[in-house]
C-alpha cells in the first residue's frame, strides 16, 4: 500500500516557550498533515537529551524528554500560571531551541508544577508507577543522584552508589526522594500527553514513526542500572565503545563513545531488555525506525579510551537471532531498518531474512562514477525513500554541494535544465521520491519549505549547532496543504479523499 509522510522532530515544531512540545501547535501540525493528505509523522528519538543536545544520546531508552511537556496544559491543570512560563521563556528564541536557557530556567518551573500537583496521592500516577517498575524507579534515581552532583558522570560517583551497593541505594532514595517523585512526575505527564497527542493524530488518520538509536549513552540509567548487559570490566567502567572505521570521509573514523551490548548475556536471557525496549517503542509509535542497522550484524568495537577510531575491529552481532526471537514475543515487528552507509552481503541478507523495509536517499543517487543503488528504478516496493534525512544538508542547499559532474547526472536522470533553479529542483526531487515504487515516502519538512542549510537538523561529528531549528509558525499553509495533497493525490499515495 502506498503512502506517504513528513518527517520534523518534535523539538522543531513552533511552540511557546522555546522548543516544541506536544502543545497546541502539534495538534495543529497533525491537521495540516491530514489536509495534505499525508498518512505518517516521522519524528526523532524522543529521550531526554544530555550533552551535545543528541536524541541519540539519551539519559534513558524508556523515558521521554521533560521538554516536551506542554507548560499549557500544566497551566490548565493550576500547575502553572502564564506568566510563570513566559519568565522562564525569557532568552529563548522563535525559531532556534536555546538549551541552555533550557536546562538553566525549564527545571525549575517543572519543580513548581510538581510541588503544586498533591501527584504522590494520585491513584493514576501511582499505577503508572508501577506499571513501569522494570525501569522509571532506576531511571528517576539516576536523574536525582546526577541533579545532586551538579550532572556528573555516573562514572565519576562514588563507588558505593556507582556499584549500586544495597546501602548506598537505600540511602540515596531517602535522601533524594522528593527528587525521585519529581523525576516519576516528569515521566508521567509525559506519558499522558504524548498518549493523547498520538491518539488524536490516529483518529485523523496520522500514524507515527518512532526512532530508536541501536545504542545506549554511556552516562545513562540503562547502563548504571544494567551494566551487565553492556561489555563493562568489573570495576563497572566499559572495556569498548561504539563507531565506525576509517574511510574516504574520515581519516581516523567515527568514535561515538556509547558502550557496547554483552550479547551472549542478552542472548542467555531471551533477550529480555531488547523484548522490553521494543515493546515500549510499540505502545509509543506505531512504527519504528532502528537506527544503525548494519550494528545487528557486525559492530566495530574501539578500545575504551582510545582518542580515535582507528584501532577498532568487527565483531559479530546477534543476527536474525534476535530479531526472530522479538518476534516470538511480539509478533510482527512494525520496523524501518536504517541501512545506509557501506552494507556487506551478510547485511543484505539479514536485511531480507528480516523483511523490513530498507532506506533509499536520493541524495545519495546520483554519482557521476558508477551506478547508485540508491537510484529509484533500482527499488523494491518493500522500501522507505527519501529525499534526505535529518543527518543530510536540506536539499535546497545540497545542490551547492554537489560535484559538478554529480549534479549533472540529477539534472539529466530529472529530465531538467542545468539553469533549473534551486527551488524548482528541490520540488523535482520531491516528485521524484513521491513517484518511485518505494510503499513509504517521507520528506523533510525542511525540503517542502525549500530551507537551506541554516535550517538543516543535525551534522553527524560536529557540537554546537545541532538539533536546534525550529518552523516557522506559519510556514505550513493551506497553499503547501493543497501543493502537497495534489501531488500525493497525483502519485498513488492517498488512502482516501
Amino acid at each position: 500500500m502506498r503512502n506517504s509522510g513528513i518527517l520534523l522532530p518534535v523539538a522543531s515544531l513552533p511552540s511557546k516557550y522555546g522548543i516544541g512540545c506536544f502543545d497546541k501547535s502539534a495538534y495543529e501540525f497533525v491537521d495540516r498533515l491530514a489536509q495534505a493528505g499525508q498518512t505518517y509523522w516521522q519524528i526523532l528519538p524522543m529521550g531526554p537529551t544530555g550533552f551535545g543536545d543528541s536524541p541519540y544520546q539519551s539519559f534513558s531508552t524508556f523515558a521521554g524528554n521533560p521538554y516536551f511537556i506542554s507548560l499549557e496544559e500544566l497551566v490548565k491543570k493550576g500547575y502553572l500560571q502564564t506568566q510563570e512560563c513566559e519568565e522562564a521563556a525569557r532568552g529563548t528564541e522563535e525559531h532556534r531551541v536555546q538549551y541552555g536557557v533550557l536546562y538553566e530556567k525549564r527545571f525549575a518551573l517543572l519543580r513548581k508544577a510538581f510541588g503544586r500537583s498533591g501527584i504522590e496521592a494520585d491513584t493514576e500516577f501511582n499505577s503508572f508507577v508501577q506499571a513501569n517498575s522494570s525501569w522509571l524507579p532506576d531511571y528517576a534515581l539516576f536523574m536525582a543522584v546526577k541533579d545532586s552532583r551538579d550532572g556528573q558522570s555516573y562514572l565519576e560517583w562514588e563507588e558505593d552508589i556507582r556499584l549500586r551497593r544495597t546501602e548506598a541505594m537505600v540511602s540515596y532514595k531517602n535522601k533524594l526522594m522528593d527528587e525521585v517523585y519529581f523525576y516519576e512526575f516528569l515521566q508521567y505527564e509525559f506519558y499522558c500527553q504524548w498518549k493523547a497527542l498520538k491518539s488524536y493524530a490516529n483518529k485523523k488518520g496520522v500514524k507515527i514513526i518512532g526512532d530508536i538509536p541501536i545504542y545506549v549513552a554511556l552516562d545513562s540509567a540503562d547502563t548504571w542500572a544494567h551494566p551487565e548487559l553492556f561489555q563493562f570490566d568489573s570495576a563497572g567502567k566499559p572495556v569498548g565503545v561504539a563507531g565506525c572505521p576509517p574511510d574516504a570521509f574520515s581519516e581516523t573514523g567515527q568514535l561515538w563513545g556509547n558502550p557496547l551490548y554483552n550479547w551472549p548475556v542478552h542472548k542467555k536471557s531471551g533477550y529480555a531488555w531488547w523484548t522490553a525496549r521494543i515493546k515500549n517503542c510499540c505502545e509509543w509509535y506505531d512504527m519504528v525506525r532502528i537506527d544503525h542497522f548494519r550494528g545487528f550484524d557486525e559492530y566495530y568495537a574501539i578500545p575504551f579510551g582510545d582518542k580515535t577510531a582507528e584501532h577498532g575491529s568487527w565483531e559479530p552481532g546477534p543476527g536474525m537471532d534476535l530479531f526472530q526471537t522479538l518476534r516470538e514475543e511480539l509478533g510482527e515487528l512494525p520496523i524501518i531498518a536504517e541501512d545506509l552507509g557501506f552494507l556487506t552481503d551478510s547485511v543484505r541478507q539479514m536485511l531480507e531474512d528480516s523483511g523490513f523495509p530498507g532506506m533509499k536517499v536520493l541524495q545519495f543517487a546520483f554519482d557521476s562514477r558508477e551506478e547508485s543503488d540508491y537510484l529509484p528504478y533500482r527499488y523494491s516496493r518493500n522500501s522507505v525513500v527519501y529525499t534526505g534525512t535529518h543527518d543530510n544538508s536540506t536539499t535546497y542547499s545540497c545542490w551547492d554541494e554537489m560535484a559538478k559532474e554529480d549534479k549533472a547526472v540529477a539534472v539529466r536522470y530529472m529530465n531538467c535544465s542545468r539553469f533549473t533553479s534551486k527551488r524548482k529542483l528541490t520540488w523535482n526531487l520531491i516528485c521524484l521520491a513521491m513517484a518511485s515504487v518505494s510503499d513509504l515516502c517521507v520528506i523533510p519538512m525542511q525540503d517542502y519549505l525549500c530551507l537551506s542549510n541554516a535550517a538543516r537538523t543535525n551534522t553527524p561529528s560536529t557540537l554546537g549547532a545541532n538539533w536546534q531549528w525550529r518552523m516557522d509558525r506559519e510556514a505550513f499553509s493551506d497553499s503547501l496543504c493543497e501543493r502537497i495533497r495534489r501531488i500525493t493525490r497525483l502519485y498513488g499515495r492517498m488512502l482516501q479523499e
